[in-house]
């Protein structure tokens, strides 16, 4: 995570948008964090309020293919 100080926020905006695009970019204040920047893609991921079941329905990025069964379950002797 990329940090920089207010100070340098303020003299170059663009360098931290580029910045952001890589990742959050933590501006500190007097040495201490007080903000972080992201990219609108990263924000709308965190405040992505979809349930555990609209989760499941969506495959967008999902890549899982069970495998076959290739032996068959054993009756059971009582």
């Amino acid at each position: 995570m990329k940090t920089i100080s207010a100070r340098d926020f303020n003299r170059d905006v663009s360098a931290a948008k580029r910045a952001a695009d890589d990742g959050p970019v933590v501006i500190t204040d007097r040495g201490r964090a007080a903000y972080v920047l992201l990219s609108a893609p990263a924000y709308e991921k965190l405040t992505d309020k979809r349930s555990i079941v609209e989760w499941l329905q969506t495959d967008d990025d999902l890549d899982f293919e069970p495998g076959r069964l290739t032996s068959l379950p054993r009756a059971a002797q009582l």
